[in-house]
């Protein structure tokens, strides 16, 4: 019976030691087999390459400024009582800049107006007194010396009324002028008074710049200046702000040249959203020129940068394959470049960020 037990024992061991060994050998030939299949391919959207014609571009450095600078000053003399903005400040059209001390003035107007009550009260005594003559004259019974005292009274005082208009009208204005308000609305970049200090007639108070819109300045050459379309679209990239090109348009090309660099200021009006460009920020102008080429055309987001190179990678028996190019030019949301892709050829726009030469991609619509 003890060999017997004994016997069983044996033949349990000798089955889990079998089914250690078969679970053991047959891992790694699932994990080779998995390995064998290889990473899922990368699913990527794609456009295909075009020939066409485009302008030509050239891209030169220019300068940003504020579309609107005004020194804004007093129109009459006085005492900074009130100056509520400082540097830096974003002021609306309208806006409190400086109130300048007006005491006197208010004194003087109290005076003018009682003034012209009491010429008002004489000028109604001498209006009664002037019908009164004229009745008596129709009926022949007054002198006529009477009657022309009492008419050029009447004028007299008429006039004297007018020119005490007039002087409360004037005391008025200098009052309201003693407040200056922002002509537009803007940034003041700088302060030119502070409180208790004494503004003469035409005294600056601030600088005052909008920014709701920028003018770039670009010195261009001679033999390119005579090549731009007038009014013509242009690309402007703010590296300090960021990679992106924003579209902008040629407002002037000054026909006065640099007689040194033989260079001609060109302007360009900008939107300027969210006032994010400054005054004195370097802008790269991107200028469409009179001349066109044939070029190979596909979106701009086809382009990866790699340190200071530009690749594009392209679909090539269900694999992706990565090709060195240079950008010619930008149009449209489409970039031009050159480099050995050929019309026709798929390449990748979506999912580009991470491609490696040779990575299997699923091309998805």
């Amino acid at each position: 019976m003890l060999k017997f037990h004994l016997k069983l024992s044996f033949y349990r061991y000798f089955l889990i030691a079998a089914s250690i060994f078969l679970i053991s050998a047959s891992a790694p030939l699932a994990g080779n087999k998995d390995k064998s299949k290889g990473p899922p391919p990368v699913p990527v959207r794609v456009a295909i390459v075009e020939k066409k014609m485009v302008s030509d571009q050239i891209s030169l450095v220019g300068t940003a400024e504020a579309i609107a600078r005004s020194i804004v000053a007093a129109e009459v003399s006085g005492v900074v009582e009130h100056f509520p903005v400082k540097e830096g400040d974003f002021v609306k059209k309208g806006k409190l800049l400086v109130r300048l001390r007006s005491t006197d003035l208010k004194l003087r107007l109290k005076g003018a107006v009682a003034a012209r009550e009491k010429i008002r009260a004489n000028l109604e005594y001498a209006e009664k007194e002037l019908n009164r003559a004229s009745r008596l004259k129709d009926a022949d019974s007054i002198a006529a010396r009477k009657y022309d005292e009492a008419l050029y009274n009447h004028l007299a005082l008429s006039q004297e009324f007018l020119r005490s208009e007039a002087e409360i009208e004037r005391l008025e204005y200098e009052i309201k002028q003693k407040r200056v308000v922002a002509p537009f609305s803007g940034f003041v970049a700088q302060e030119h008074t502070q409180v208790g200090e004494w503004i003469k007639d035409g005294g600056p108070v601030v600088t005052l710049i909008d920014l709701e819109q920028v003018r770039i300045t670009v010195d261009v050459p001679e033999r390119y200046a005579v090549m731009l379309i007038p009014q013509g679209e242009v690309k402007v990239m703010v590296k300090s702000i960021s990679n992106d090109l924003l579209a902008g348009r040629i407002y002037a090309l000054l026909p006065q040249a640099n007689p040194e660099s033989r260079t001609f200021p060109v302007r360009i009006n900008l939107a300027n959203p969210g006032f994010k460009i400054k005054s004195g920020m370097e802008s790269m102008v991107t200028f469409n020129l009179a001349g066109s080429k044939n070029a190979l055309l596909m979106p701009k987001d086809a382009i990866v940068t790699a340190g200071n190179d530009k690749l594009v990678f392209y679909i090539a028996d269900g694999k992706a394959m990565s090709v060195n190019v240079k950008v010619l030019g930008y149009y449209d949301g489409n970039v031009a470049v050159e480099g050995n892709l050929k019309p026709g050829t798929p390449v990748v726009i979506r999912g580009n960020e991470r491609l490696r030469p040779g990575q299997a991609v699923l091309v998805i619509e």
